[in-house]
């Protein structure tokens, strides 16, 4: 058998565009011939998947599943809405949803798991399925929450079907109180989320490096008033009070009465649901943020 090496690797990979990888498995296949192992990847799906790789996949859907104590979302994108509007990827999301909540929304564990009915890993499946609709696809990222002891409520926006859509959210309630009312409030906190767009759940999880930037940018604001470093801290301080509210959940006014803080939403539930009530976390999946697409794109 041939010695593969690294230059043999780098021509198909030239050659085909597929991954390092799977070019070193494809001449190991092949015994060193790039010409067979050209057309091993191809057999595979993994060259034509790799020739659409360059292509930006911002469309797509969120997957959400909720059972028992425990909810998984996940984010799968494609090229074009008219992809999401297919069946058979719909029904691809769906499965691959399904299989998160075994893992518990671990991503790289999700890649590895077992594809349901294929003999292949989720990963694997991503691949065929590239190869077999023609656009560009990536499973982009996936999360999951576990209430210990209450309820774990999903809300999916702008749904195409069941479980899936443009915009997932999971909310985790910690109570021993009526499992139904606790349900409810979840619902109109995951509702809230989705439309004000928290970014952590309380104030001591803002990200260090977040405040530090906007406290910088805050000070430098103040001082163009021209007022004493005294006066000006106090300025960023009460400015940060806004930042907060802005983006910490619990620090967030309810969009359902633009009236009361998330917090005293929650502590006030206590009343209903019969006992106390306390949030353990939150996640939001919306389809394509922070996708960086390039120009010409729509």
């Amino acid at each position: 058998m041939a010695e593969i090496t690294a230059g043999l690797v780098k021509e198909l990979r030239e050659k085909t565009g597929a991954g390092m990888m799977d070019c070193k498995k494809a001449l190991q296949e092949s015994a060193g011939d790039t010409d067979a192992a050209a057309d091993w990847l191809r057999t595979k799906g993994l060259s034509a998947a790799a020739k659409k790789s360059g292509r930006t996949a911002s469309e797509g859907l969120v997957g959400l599943i909720v059972e028992g104590d425990s909810g998984v979302v996940v984010e799968v994108n494609s090229e074009t809405d008219f992809v999401a509007r297919n069946e058979t990827f719909q029904e691809f999301v769906r499965n691959i949803t399904k299989v998160a909540l075994t893992v518990g929304g671990d991503l790289e564990k999700l890649k590895s798991a077992g594809y349901p009915g294929s003999g292949r890993t989720v990963a694997e499946e991503l691949t065929h399925m590239i190869a077999t609709i023609g656009e560009n696809m990536s499973l982009r990222r996936a999360a999951g929450l576990r209430a210990s002891s209450g309820a774990v409520v999903g809300y999916v926006h702008n749904k195409l079907a069941d479980g899936l859509g443009k915009i997932g959210v999971l909310v985790a309630l910690e109570s021993d109180g009526d499992k139904g009312k606790l349900g409810a409030l979840g619902r109109q906190i995951a509702m809230h989320v989705a439309a004000a767009r928290p970014q952590w759940l309380a104030i001591a999880d803002v990200d260090p490096a977040a405040l530090e930037r906007e406290r910088r940018v805050l000070g430098e604001q103040a001082r163009e008033s021209g007022r004493p470093e005294d006066i000006i801290a106090k300025m960023v301080e009460g400015r940060l009070r806004k930042f907060y509210e802005e983006t910490v959940l619990l620090e967030q006014v309810f969009v359902m009465d633009n009236e009361s803080k998330i917090s005293k939403v929650i502590e006030n539930a206590a009343k209903d649901v019969g006992a106390a009530v306390t949030m353990s976390g939150f996640v939001r999946f919306e389809l394509g943020e922070g996708v960086e697409k390039t120009v010409g794109e729509s």
